[in-house]
């Protein structure tokens, strides 16, 4: 390489580290002062740093084949900041790519406008904050938190106001914070995390929350902290039916309840982006089904939608949970008595059944079986389906990186072309799962499709959608699918 090059190489991306910085505050302002939430491909920029926002924009041409750059997406920002927008969420990098497809010779402020469409010049519309408990803090639940207090933003959103857990043993609080704050697999917390102690609480990136010490729910009162309204998401898993989790509902200031677990009986099991539709105004008891099953029905149904699935069945392997022991010990469950850290654990897994409580036209169609292995976080699932015609590789690769990017599932479904990855390279994913093209099999009108989904935090961020929906403070999103 001569010198010229080596100088050429620098100087790009020092210019583009250049631009970054500048649309960092632009990014902010909208944000906290217009509530309008830009995002990159379904990637998050708000409170990024410059190196997150240049490899958001590298990411790009996994999936699109084509590059774009911060010189693309910085002239869309500074438009956006020009126009009278209000609480809604806009993807640059969509909007990037279109234009430069679609533009058809308009100037890009006029090819925005006309993306935007109505939004543009609509009154503000932030509306009022809605009230957020968390019963429970183990691994979703502070991931739930970390989430809540990111997207608090400027207005029309969840607003976490306290968190539910037995008291504990020595400085509780300390230790509550510290779990918080730090975390050997999703890293430290963005932000700064405070304890008052006087008053019991925390307080993240300016959000006060109250921590209450209760043994179930009906020794609380949240109206005395003035909690009013509220929806609680329980992350326990104690209780799973009408009857157990109806306990919140009798505590003062608690309207809805979201349960991260499957639900029983008749309570509805939503998988968003599949059957979010189904949730009524009436409805206060409401499921998240479980990590797994949000991870393999987007999937599922799109597969169905276009080739017909006659049967197939769904092989997990799943990373152990804090249900395992460390080491052997007595269990109740089959085989999960043995050492999670040791040892690959054949268990069972309701997900391919609970699959049908969100898409009936699976039902008594799919099998399912679970294997827990020795990682930490990040999961697999195995789709072995047979379709209603023949089919090849590159035809449902084709398909399904397009219903990743086109569809109404491109929240739920990823997509990744890479001979390299491995399950760490998922941490973090926000989206319920990924579909690996590279691992993709046919023969025939026989399938296999490899899932993979971080299933805490991929899980986690489907939870919020929910919630979002419950308490209606959705935002519009632009530009339009297709």
């Amino acid at each position: 390489m001569t010198q010229d090059m080596r100088d050429t190489c620098l100087h790009d991306w020092t210019e583009r580290e250049a631009i970054a910085e500048s649309m960092i505050p632009v990014i902010g302002g909208l944000y906290r002062n217009r509530n309008v939430i830009t995002s990159l491909y379904g990637r998050a920029i708000i409170n990024r740093s410059v190196i997150e926002i240049m490899k958001a924009h590298r990411f790009v041409r996994h999936i699109e084949n084509e590059e774009i750059s911060v010189q693309d997406t910085f002239p869309i920002l500074q438009v956006l900041s020009e126009l009278d927008v209000n609480s809604i969420h806009v993807d640059i990098g969509r909007l990037a790519v279109k234009f430069r497809k679609q533009g058809e010779g308009r100037e890009l402020r006029q090819f925005v406008i006309d993306e935007l469409g109505d939004a543009v010049g609509q009154p503000e519309n932030f509306g009022e904050n809605r009230d957020v408990v968390l019963y429970g803090f183990g691994r979703i639940g502070r991931l739930l938190a970390r989430i809540l207090v990111e997207k608090s933003g400027a207005g029309k959103a969840l607003n976490l106001r306290a968190i539910v857990v037995r008291r504990g043993k020595g400085n509780d609080l300390e230790k509550r914070a510290s779990l918080l704050r730090r975390d050997s697999i999703h890293g430290t917390f963005r932000g700064t995390v405070t304890i008052d102690e006087e008053n019991e609480a925390l307080i993240a990136n300016g959000n006060y929350i109250k921590i209450i010490y209760a043994n179930n729910p009906a020794e609380i009162d949240y109206s005395q902290y003035g909690i009013n309204n509220a929806l609680v998401i329980d992350n326990t898993g104690v209780w799973r039916d009408e009857d157990g989790l109806g306990q919140h509902l009798k505590s003062k200031g608690v309207s809805k309840v979201l349960l991260t677990a499957p639900g029983k009986g008749d309570i509805k099991n939503i998988v968003y982006g599949i059957n979010h539709n189904d949730i009524d105004a009436a409805d206060t008891i409401l499921s998240a089904a479980s990590c797994t099953t949000n991870a393999i029905t987007p999937v599922l149904k799109v597969m169905n939608d276009e080739y017909g699935i006659k049967n197939g069945h769904v092989e997990t392997v799943h990373s152990y949970t804090n249900d395992q022991n460390l080491i052997d010990n007595y269990h109740n469950g089959d085989r999960r008595g043995r050492s999670a850290p040791l040892n690959m654990v054949i268990t069972e897994t309701g997900a391919a059944k609970a699959v049908a409580k969100a898409l009936p036209e699976l039902k008594g169609k799919l099998t399912g079986n679970a294997i827990r292995v020795p990682t930490p976080n990040v999961s697999m699932a195995i789709l072995s389906l047979n379709l209603s015609r023949d089919v090849s590789v590159e035809e449902v690769n084709d398909y399904l990186r397009n219903m990743s990017l086109n569809s109404d599932v491109q929240r739920q479904i990823d997509w990744v072309n890479s001979p390299e990855v491995v399950s760490t390279d998922f941490v973090g994913n926000s989206h319920a799962g990924i579909v690996d093209a590279k691992a993709t099999i046919v023969n025939g009108e026989h399938v296999n499709l490899y899932v993979w989904y971080d299933n805490e935090y991929g899980y986690s961020r489907q939870v919020v959608r929910i919630a979002h929906q419950l308490c209606g403070v959705e935002y519009p999103t632009y530009p339009a699918r297709g």
